[in-house]
């Protein structure tokens, strides 16, 4: 047989495109904790959000790298993190909470306009009017920390700490990296999805 006659065909590629967001909230984690605090904007460095928790070129492993040593040095892949209104309205409407504060579960930025925004592919850019943009790394898991954080902010709902794991489930939002420093403030942004296919082996 010829090894090089492929046994299932080639993915289907669709291309890649731009499309339009707004930045509704930016936020910082900059005291104790993980939670974040609204601010008017940031001056994003290659390493992140000066002053955030999460500002790094690397960091250390943890129960989400099961394949690393936990406590191995790695790069970041984390710098950020981002959430859309459609996504949180989602997760609010299946825990019946009137709203969920992205602050309470440490988010970064809020955006509003896509649906599915925790959907973006790895490798979308999301582009300031700045000319600062995030490279998307991967969807970001809910957690019990943030579970607890909203369970502490509703006093008698000691469910959430549990159920915001599972109603935010593909809702949490994206990690991300800083891949052009600059300003990054509410407005308008691009966001530019890459070339994508589903690779079957």
């Amino acid at each position: 047989m010829d090894l090089l006659t492929p046994l299932i065909p080639q993915p289907t590629v669709h291309p890649g495109r731009t499309l339009a967001m707004r930045v509704v909230d930016v936020l910082i984690a900059d005291g104790e904790g993980f939670r974040t605090r609204s601010v008017p904007s940031v001056d994003a460095t290659l390493e992140g959000i000066p002053g955030d928790r999460h500002q790094g070129f690397t960091r250390k492993a943890g129960g989400r790298e099961p394949w690393y040593p936990r406590g191995t040095e790695i790069r970041s892949g984390r710098q950020l993190t981002a959430v859309s209104a459609e996504d949180l309205a989602l997760i609010a409407a299946d825990l019946q909470l009137p709203a969920v504060d992205p602050g309470l579960i440490g988010a970064n930025l809020v955006l509003e306009g896509l649906a599915h925004f925790s959907f973006l592919p790895a490798g979308t850019l999301i582009v300031f009017e700045s000319g600062a943009s995030l490279v998307i790394e991967g969807q970001n898991a809910p957690c019990r920390f943030s579970g607890r954080s909203l369970a502490d902010a509703h006093p008698g709902r000691d469910d959430l700490e549990l159920g915001f794991a599972k109603a935010g489930a593909r809702r949490r939002g994206v990690l991300a990296s800083v891949e052009r420093a600059g300003l990054m403030a509410p407005g308008t942004v691009k966001v530019r999805l890459p070339e994508q296919w589903v690779y079957q082996a």
